[in-house]
Order: C-alpha cells, then structure tokens, then sequence
C-alpha cells in the first residue's frame, strides 16, 4: 500500500478544518486536526505529520508559538510548517518566517494555490533529504576509502618484511617465533580492514525489492557440485507468494552464501540432510535453514 503523505491542520475555525480535511483527503492526502495550539502540540507528538497547516491566530497558544516550540524540539525541528494567516501585513509574516515558517499563505485562499504550495514543499523537503544522504554517503565512502588505505598499506609492509626475516631465520629461535606473532597480528588487522570496507558496501547498499525464494534459489544452485560431491540431499519448502521484501541483492545473496556454505561443510556423518523453508511470518519473511551437522558444543554457544 502506497503510504499517503500527512499533514496536520491547526486552526481554530471548524469551517477551515472543514474545507481542508475534505479538499485534501480528495487529492490523496492523509489527514488529522487539532482546534487550537495546545491540542496541535499534543497531536504532533502522536500523528507525526509530514506537514503542518498552521493558523496564526489563535486561543491559548497562538501559531507563532507553536511554531517556535516546534523549532525548539530535535523530533519536530525540520517538519514542513505552512502558516495560515487573515492579516496581510507584511511584519506578522516577517515575524513567522523568522521563527522557522516554511511559507505563508493568507486567507482566504485558493485551494489550487495551496495545493501548489504543499506539493512543491514536499519536493523541495525531498530534494533536502535525498542530497544529504548523498552528501553524507559520500563523506562515508571516502573516509572508509581512507582509512582503509593508510592502515592497509602499511600493514602489507609490515607482514611482508616480518615474512621474510620470519622465513630466514632457524627453526625454534625466540626471533623466529616473535616474527610469527607479528605475521599473526598482522592478519588480524588486515581482516578488521576487509570488515570495514564490508561493512561500508552494506551502509552504502542499494535496496531495492526483492523476492527471498529466487535469491535462496540462485545461491544454492551455485553449490550444486558440492553438494553431489559430498552426498547432501536438499529438501526445500518455499512459500509461495512471499511478498517481496526491501533488500540490497548482493549482500542478502552473500549472508545466505556463507550460511549454506557452513551448513554443507558442517555436515560430515552419514546422514547428510539439508533442510530450507521460507515462511510468509506477521509481514515478515521468515527463512530457515537446518542441517545435519553435529552443531556447535554447548560450551562454545556462550561465546557466539
């Protein structure tokens, strides 16, 4: 289901609300109200609007202060506020924008320009936000890209001089094994840097939909030699109609390559079964994955 834009109208006048409510529910929008500034405060923290209709003028807590604490709150500091005003003067609307109003509009008002007016602050709020993700993907990308680079190379220096003097040296002298220690710290190392460059490509990810059976179906495919080799029946149960569910491709396809691959080489007494099903589970997708494996000791499971 498509989620419906909402937007929040503040206003003392029920005629207003009215009109709004209806005016706006017909042009796809989603929306709720509030009678004055203190019930609109209470809303926002309950609705959680894309958009803000909000009439300057009003019992107990008036537009601008409303506005003003709104600003003031982290959770509410960069949703879209439209101020709905009966006076015209230049100075009350100087006074909303100030405050942090995203634009004005007077009554009465015609609901085409105010229909123009959302719809061009929604893509402008959408335009914000999709070139700060990117701005900050790229700042990610390359510190990654950095940091991985000065630690790597030093490190292949490191390991590589250690290697050789390591490989000069007379078997069971302390030098030897100190350099081995070295070689060995050195891999770990190099393995931290490999996990933060994955690590990277998952922030960095492109999700996109994507269907579980055909990804499960495809990796396993890629194991069927193996499989064979080593005697491995598969039993496979998958739902059909599974929705689709917001992935990045290539990574989902590498977890489940590493589970499968675990699972098959875990597998070295006669009975050699492996087991997948996939389950449509309250919205989620549920995948599992047994094996005949002798598993992993009860001592060890404490640590993973």
């Amino acid at each position: 289901m498509e989620n419906k834009k909402k937007i929040l109208i503040i206003d003392d006048s029920a005629d207003t609300v009215e009109l709004l409510r209806k005016r706006l529910r017909a042009i796809g929008y989603d929306t709720d109200e509030a009678c004055d500034g203190v019930e609109g405060l209470a809303k926002v923290e309950t609705y959680w609007p894309d958009l803000i209709l909000l009439d300057v003028m009003m019992p107990r807590l008036s537009g601008i202060e409303v506005l003003r604490r709104l600003r003031a709150k982290e959770q509410t500091k960069y949703v879209a506020v439209i101020m709905l005003t009966a006076k015209s003067e230049v100075q009350d609307k100087v006074e909303g924008l100030d405050v942090g109003a995203d634009d004005y509009i007077t009554k009465p008002f015609d609901f085409k320009e105010l229909s123009a007016r959302i719809r061009s602050l929604f893509a402008k709020k959408e335009a914000s936000a999709q070139l700060a993700t990117e701005e900050k993907t790229g700042a990610l990308e390359y510190l990654v890209n950095e940091v991985a680079h000065e630690i790597r190379n030093p490190l292949v220096a490191i390991g590589g001089f250690a290697r050789r003097v390591h490989d000069s040296l007379p078997e069971g002298t302390q030098n030897k094994g100190y350099l081995a220690i070295i070689m060995q710290n050195v891999a770990v190392l190099e393995k931290m840097v490999a996990h933060l460059v994955e690590l990277k490509s998952a922030a960095l990810a492109y999700v996109e939909p994507s269907s579980v059976n055909e990804l499960l179906t495809s990796t396993l495919a890629g194991f069927d030699q193996m499989l064979v080799e080593n005697g491995i029946v598969v039993a496979t149960d998958l739902m059909d109609s599974l929705p689709l569910i917001p992935a990045d491709r290539h990574n989902l396809q590498r977890v489940l390559f590493h589970v499968l691959e675990n699972a098959i080489e875990a597998m070295t007494g006669e009975v050699r079964q492996l087991k997948i099903t996939t389950r449509d589970s309250n919205g989620h997708v549920e995948i599992s994955i047994t094996d005949t494996g002798k598993g992993i000791s009860r001592d060890k499971i404490k640590n993973i």
